[in-house]
């Protein structure tokens, strides 16, 4: 798809001052005086462009002067930075030895003791503070209750766990001593949680008793028992007490033991950090599941480490005394990703609860009241605020703010006008773009480049990102795959119970052998910004105009009377010639002709004639993983006659129920002999649309 001739506006531009006096700016200052001490005659770059080059093409260069410049502490030197760059296979810095722990809680022993590492605000109100000298108290606690449990360096231990101060503890405990983390959020169902825990064979649970969600109280005692009962492997439970009630978790089949008596029975331990090999597993993540076990996804200190230096410390600009809160749940890598504001010395907001209790301004009245600096989110929640007429800075004082981060879906060219129109030209739109295989973004924000109507910034310093044809060319101001061309150390060092690397070759380097394919439609634009259009495997393909269903999205979705849509081209699922099909949840005023009406005007004048669906079906609810993504690829093997077992994990989805029309439309049409029915049977609105969680 060629692009729009017409440059869009710009939203945001970079104060001078604050620019002046960024870590970006410290950095390129740093390089100069590096440069200068070399003495070699070169020239050291010199603005965001020259710096996004020198950052792509010197690899080797660069992440050496990312660790010294944020001195990171190696107890053994490397032998190299990166000997190698052929992907998959690419290993950074050989022969070196650190802690991402150490790092995370470097600020507690000298005279940054008492800084804030933590607040934890929860959804009844209740608040709890850390200092980074409290932070390493405990973390020294619980690191000793695991190594009296047996826990070694390699061992994994999982948190079933809420947004909480106990995670990161948790989390930074297990680091600290090489052991392996992994963490599911408590709303999770058991199926889904085993099938994730289960294959890394964990030797410690910890997890809480219930949580607190919109207003209510889940008991997941139950949960916790069965999970005890199904993971062999387990040796002991680490249970924290949320609900009024006294737990009753029997001390069988291993024994049980409490947070607060954990703490007490070790307080006063000291803190250690064992050092580890550059590529030892930190923390173990999980695709989506949709289709089969959820991959493990194993990312190693060193290369987290790095990457979130760089990721929070140049591009967010996060520095001791700012305040960063990212709407997550445990179970999402954002929650990875918020927990290395620590890494920076930002004191790290941690909200356990509904953004939409007891209204959607909840984010925003956070904000305030914590003072935040940087405020994270989805794109779903901000088109919410949209829709439901959010105005963020009435009556709020939000002077603290200086960016807003977006991400999880792409937002709409409304969603960013949006943002820019209630918070004016002071606060930045960090719309950012990644993903768990890298815990990271590689496109999104600058503190030191525009924000145009639209567009992400640009690729981050260290991300090769080129947008690729079909015959692997890459391609400018087109829609095209998004291709990592060059390593980063994040990427995954392993896939779990992947000993040959077949399956994670097969995930990023089938397509095109020698670089990273990722999954997403992108468009580099001449200004060097992006565009994302989606995921690349759910492509609307009509009439040989391909277009990504993000697009589809943003114009379906600015209707007011529609809450939540999903669009399915059935072309190659059986149907050579296929339909497009839209499915949409309604707002409860709303009558259907009168939106379809609207959406098939809207869809022609702002797409083109060939994506007004053939199809428009009112369902009760849109599938969704646990962590809020569109089930496309599931449903459209679904409506192309797979059994919905073999089609998608029910356990990997937040909305399992949602299903059952898409499951009554394939079976009409098995009946009828036929793809897709013309029709279907009448879908009752009766089930209360999801929420914007």
């Amino acid at each position: 798809m060629a692009a729009d001739e017409v440059e869009p506006r710009v939203l945001w531009r970079p104060d001078p001052e604050r620019t002046a006096g960024s870590t970006m700016a410290g950095f390129r200052r740093w390089l100069a005086a590096e440069w200068d001490q070399r003495g070699d005659g070169g020239q050291p770059p010199a603005g965001p462009d020259e710096l996004y080059r020198w950052s792509v093409t010197d690899l080797a260069g660069f992440w050496r002067a990312v660790a010294d410049f944020f001195e990171v502490r190696f107890h053994q030197q490397p032998a190299d930075i990166l000997p190698d760059s052929t992907m998959p296979g690419a290993r950074w810095f050989p022969g070196a030895t650190l802690n991402y722990a150490e790092h995370a809680l470097r600020r507690g022993p000298g005279r940054q003791n008492n800084d804030l590492a933590i607040v934890e605000a929860r959804e009844d109100g209740r608040i709890e503070r850390y200092t980074f000298g409290e932070l390493r108290i405990h973390v020294a606690a619980i690191r000793a209750y695991l190594i009296d449990l047996g826990v070694r360096r390699g061992d994994r231990v999982v948190g079933l766990l809420p947004n909480s101060a106990h995670a990161v503890v948790a989390f930074l405990a297990c680091a600290s001593l090489g052991a392996i983390w992994s963490s599911c959020s408590p709303d999770f169902g058991v199926r889904a949680v085993t099938d994730r825990f289960q294959q890394i064979e964990p030797v410690v649970l910890i997890t809480v008793d219930g949580y607190a969600y919109g207003g209510r109280g889940f008991d997941i005692r139950e949960t916790v028992r069965r999970l005890r009962a199904e993971i062999p492997s387990l040796r002991g439970t680490l249970l924290i007490r949320r609900l009024d009630r006294q737990a009753d978790l029997p001390d069988q089949p291993h024994p049980v033991i409490e947070w607060s008596e954990a703490l007490q029975r070790y307080w006063g331990a000291r803190p250690q950090f064992d050092p580890v090999p550059f590529d030892h597993p930190l923390w173990v993540l999980y695709s989506s599941g949709t289709t089969g076990l959820p991959k493990g996804i194993v990312h190693g200190h060193g290369g987290i480490l790095l990457e979130h230096l760089k990721a929070l410390g140049l591009h967010s600009d996060l520095r001791s005394g700012e305040r960063f809160l990212w709407y997550t749940t445990t179970g999402w890598m954002m929650w990875n990703f918020l927990v290395s504001g620590l890494l920076v010395g930002a004191t790290v907001v941690l909200y356990d609860g509904s953004p939409a209790y007891p209204d959607t301004a909840r984010l925003w009245e956070l904000a305030e009241k914590h003072r935040v600096t940087y405020l994270g989110t989805s794109a779903g929640y901000l088109q919410a605020c949209l829709k439901k007429d959010v105005h963020p800075a009435a009556g709020r004082d939000l002077s603290r703010l200086r960016a807003v981060g977006s991400t999880g879906a792409p937002l709409s060219v409304e969603g960013f006008d949006w943002v820019a129109r209630e918070l004016g030209p002071r606060v930045q739109l960090a719309s950012v773009s990644g993903g768990t295989d890298l815990c990271t973004a590689f496109i999104g924000a600058w503190p030191d480049r525009p924000v145009w109507l639209g567009e992400l910034s640009g690729p981050l310093l260290g991300a090769a990102v080129e947008s690729f044809d079909e015959a692997g060319r890459p391609v400018l101001d087109e829609v095209g795959e998004l291709i990592l061309t060059r390593p980063m150390p994040s990427m995954p060092v392993a896939f779990w119970n992947d000993p040959d690397g077949a399956r994670l070759s097969a995930a990023y380097f089938e397509d095109f052998p020698g670089v990273w394919r990722h999954g997403d439609w992108v468009r580099v634009t001449r200004r060097g910004s992006c565009v994302i259009y989606g995921r690349s495997d759910s492509t609307l393909n009509r009439g040989g105009v391909r277009m990504g269903t993000a697009e589809f999205y943003r114009v379906a979705e600015h209707d007011d009377g529609v809450l939540d849509s999903l669009v399915i081209d059935t072309s190659g699922a059986g149907e050579p010639e296929g339909r497009l099909l839209c499915f949409l949840v309604l707002a409860p005023e709303a009558a259907e002709e009168d939106v379809v009406a609207r959406l098939r005007v809207a869809l022609r004048r702002e797409l083109s004639p060939r994506h007004v669906p053939d199809l428009f079906v009112v369902v009760p609810a849109v599938p969704r993983t646990l962590n809020g993504k569109k089930c496309e690829v599931p449903v459209k093997k679904i409506l192309a006659g797979t059994p919905v077992e073999r089609a998608v994990s029910r356990d990997a989805l937040s909305n399992p129920e949602a299903l059952e029309p898409f499951e009554r439309m394939a079976s009409q049409a098995r009946e009828t002999s036929t793809q897709v029915p013309a029709s279907v049977p009448p879908v009752s609105l009766a089930s209360e649309p999801p929420s914007a969680r």
